[in-house]
């Protein structure tokens, strides 16, 4: 079982948007004409949201939200950026209308600021590569999507360029706008520079259980705990070995799902360590070696369930499911009698915090792109989409989760209630974050660490046999980075 398995939503709730943040930007950047156009356009967008509905099939990527076509007009007193607002957009997926309708960043972009976005398509395995034959090619490309590879690979391959002279285009300095952003993009500073500015963290994993079954067993809830901050490691697994060893079925497991990415992240420590200008190995970390251990430790007891869903079953054998939250929705519709929650993968002891693994939502400036001002105020509409559309996306989400569910999943995302985690182990190039065919030998080191102790009959016999595997693999990698 390779990680990309949770890169793949099946369900028919993909255009739920659970990311969007908690608190509004202040008054102070709704003052002149342009932003109450701004506002104006983002409240009549949100009433279109509201009565649309969440069964809509999305063409996008999970991360890719796809709010509504807003019908209200400009004025044309609307003041506008100097030069083009014209950009090429190199993707797998379309930024503009899909199926009749008009994502509200885009709205405001074009009303607003009188923008457009060009689409040029590509595959997802080869954009990349695809990027630098146009840019070898001189052809005009300006805009691409953040992920895997992106940053640090593609920075060292000079195909990106840092946003830090676009700084006031992205409105960075508004009252309140970025604010719970700022010390997410000082984790992507790269010598001195910003070339990944997020406007949204998106798709935490969780761990998905049923109250109905933990109260028959006696078992603590842990979302209780989690608000009391009690939710670690111990309580995780006390919970797990006291229903393992229950008498009332032949055999019960402790989780299922994809979990690899979510125990690492929880430590609070990474593969690869970065400090804004250096890349170094930590593999040998002992924090990552007790994560490494209690994975090998559940499946050497049989207490990791390998049987692949998309979703929480409820058959009363399996105390927690893992999952990027695309998965709750379809959880909660087909386990509708047993009190759904979902809770993050537990702290290891003693922490202060819980630590995440999720999403950055961000957009990257290619090299040689004149359009830098376009790029970044069409970032900054994404960020005002995201925070001032809250009320229309959780009215949204409510159509395929709880209010309780949903206001969970937010504090997971609030940078002030946990720490997001990267590795940027998954930026490199295919040796180190590569599925391959799901095997040891054709998957990247990242998707081994994370995959091989889950599995029966893996090569390894143990976390040090797999570490001194994989060490010499990333030293070289790191290699190319250390000039």
């Amino acid at each position: 079982m390779g990680s990309k398995l949770d890169r793949q939503p099946l369900n028919e709730y993909n255009n739920i948007d659970m990311a969007a943040p908690l608190q509004l930007p202040k008054g102070a950047i709704l003052m002149n004409n342009k932003w109450r156009a701004v506002s104006a356009l983002i409240a009549s967008a949100a009433v279109m949201i509201s009565t649309a509905s969440c069964s809509e099939k999305n063409k996008k990527t999970p991360t890719e939200t796809k709010p509504a076509e807003s019908t209200t007009e400009t004025p044309k007193t609307t003041s506008k950026p100097t030069g083009s607002m014209e950009i090429t957009w190199l993707a797998d997926y379309d930024l503009n209308r899909s199926e009749g309708e008009r994502p509200t960043a885009l709205a405001i972009f074009e009303d607003v600021y009188g923008g457009k976005v060009n689409y040029v398509q590509t595959s997802p395995e080869n954009k990349l590569s695809k990027l630098e034959e146009m840019l070898a090619a001189g052809e005009e490309v300006d805009m691409f999507p953040y992920e895997d590879g992106v940053f640090p690979e593609g920075i060292s391959r000079n195909l990106f360029q840092p946003l830090d002279p676009y700084f006031e285009e992205l409105g960075m300095e508004e009252d309140g706008l970025w604010d719970d952003m700022k010390d997410i993009a000082e984790k992507f500073t790269y010598k001195g520079q910003h070339y990944v500015v997020p406007y949204a963290l998106s798709e935490p994993y969780l761990l998905t259980y049923s109250r109905a079954l933990f109260s028959s067993e006696g078992l603590d809830d842990p979302y209780t705990l989690y608000k009391e901050g009690k939710w670690d490691w111990n309580a995780f697994t006390g919970m797990v070995n006291k229903f393992t060893e229950s008498e009332t079925t032949a055999h019960h497991f402790g989780i299922s799902g994809f979990y690899g990415e979510a125990i690492l992240a929880s430590t609070g420590h990474t593969v690869i360590n970065f400090d804004g200008n250096s890349f170094t190995n930590n593999i040998g970390d002992p924090y990552i070696e007790s994560a490494e251990a209690l994975m090998n430790d559940f499946r050497v007891r049989w207490l990791y369930n390998s049987y692949w869903s998309d979703m929480y079953l409820h058959d009363q054998n399996t105390l927690f499911y893992c999952s990027r939250d695309w998965s709750l929705p379809i959880s909660d519709k087909y386990n509708a009698d047993y009190d759904i929650m979902v809770v993050p993968f537990p702290k290891t002891p003693g922490a202060d915090k819980n630590y995440i693994n999720c999403k950055a939502n961000a957009r990257m400036l290619v090299n040689n792109s004149t359009k830098g001002s376009a790029v970044a105020t069409y970032l900054k509409c994404e960020r005002l989409a995201v925070t001032e559309l809250k009320d229309s996306a959780k009215e949204r989400a409510l159509k395929g989760i709880t209010e309780e569910q949903y206001n969970a999943v937010q504090d997971y995302l609030d940078p002030a209630k946990v720490a997001p985690v990267f590795d940027f182990g998954y930026g490199m190039s295919p040796r180190m974050y590569g599925n391959g065919y799901y095997t040891f030998e054709t998957r990247g080191v990242m998707d081994n660490i994370t995959s091989v102790l889950l599995e029966s009959g893996n090569p390894c016999n143990n976390w040090g046999d797999l570490r001194d595997r994989l060490s010499p693999i990333i030293d070289e990698e790191l290699a190319k980075y250390s000039g």
